[in-house]
């Protein structure tokens, strides 16, 4: 199959977007398959981007998506269900029945948190419950916060919360696989211990006030983080039979390659890192190599199909 594009990227978040912008300034021909799901959609705001702090993320894809016009990148809202090798070109099949090829693929497919199954979660999820204390700490600072977590995770998470607030309680919703030196470690920074089950959250509207425990103590709280996992957005990774890193993400070298020759990935779903600002500073990287091995093979500059 002859390629159509110089360039399908699947995926439409901070990744994906940047790349395509990039990728457009060399006047690649580009295509954004958006599926329209996003790690962040529950998010109210991105924080630590510069000059987009406080952004909401559906504004920022906003802004993307119309800075992306002036370049004539295609975006495409679906989801891709099989991508292949088919001679000189990859094929990615859609979920709605559509196949297109390109030159090279960009995966941006993003992760998914393995949000805790407690009652009232949902609700205060994106708002006051979160994963990332990087990306949500300090809208909560010196308030007191809960980490759900057990074993190392959950005491990382627990010791890092330290930094923004003194009032730190760890809730293992059950055995917490942590060892003596640990529960050592937690008493020397005066972070409480809970092991008893989570009965539900509390609070108004998306605004946490308290976890209620199964013995009926209830805990003031404002915010929770949970280290309780993530996992690839999607299959495509594994069809593919792309290398993984001990973390379960895509294994990429500096320049976003993977161990197939002509695949990408950037982002979420190739990094430990998992900031929105480190997702759209790999997409550019991604598209920087791609724009380069794309002048070699054709021996000349951007073209557009």
């Amino acid at each position: 199959m002859d390629a159509r594009y110089d360039v399908i990227i699947v995926g439409g978040g901070a990744a994906g977007l940047s790349a395509a912008l990039m990728l457009g300034r060399c006047r690649r021909g580009v295509l954004v398959i958006d599926s329209g799901r996003y790690r962040n959609e529950r998010a109210v705001h991105v924080h630590g981007y510069l000059t987009r702090d406080c952004t909401p993320p559906d504004e920022i894809r906003r802004i993307a998506r119309t800075e992306l016009d002036r370049y004539g990148v295609q975006i495409q809202c679906d989801t891709v269900t099989h991508v292949r090798r088919d001679g000189n070109a990859f094929t990615a099949e859609l979920e709605s029945g559509g196949v297109c090829a390109a030159r090279k693929i960009v995966l941006a497919t993003g992760m998914v948190d393995r949000v805790p199954p407690i009652e009232g979660i949902d609700r205060f999820y994106g708002s006051s419950v979160h994963h990332c204390p990087y990306c949500d700490a300090w809208e909560h600072n010196d308030q007191p916060m809960a980490v759900y977590g057990r074993g190392k995770r959950g005491l990382g998470l627990a010791m890092s919360l330290r930094t923004w607030t003194p009032h730190v309680v760890l809730c293992t919703d059950g055995p917490s696989g942590l060892s003596a030196a640990d529960r050592t470690r937690l008493a020397e920074l005066r972070v409480p211990l809970r092991t008893v089950k989570i009965a539900r959250l509390e609070g108004e509207d998306r605004d946490l006030q308290r976890i209620v425990l199964a013995d009926g103590e209830a805990l003031e709280c404002r915010a929770v983080f949970f280290s309780t996992g993530q996992q690839q957005s999607c299959g495509l990774a594994a069809e593919l039979g792309l290398r993984m890193t001990g973390r379960g993400a895509i294994q990429t070298d500096r320049w976003e390659r993977t161990s197939i020759p002509g695949i990408y990935a950037a982002g979420d779903c190739s990094r430990n890192v998992q900031w929105v600002v480190v997702a759209a500073a790999q997409g550019a990287i991604a598209a920087q190599a791609i724009n380069r091995e794309l002048e070699g093979a054709s021996g000349k500059g951007g073209s557009r199909s």
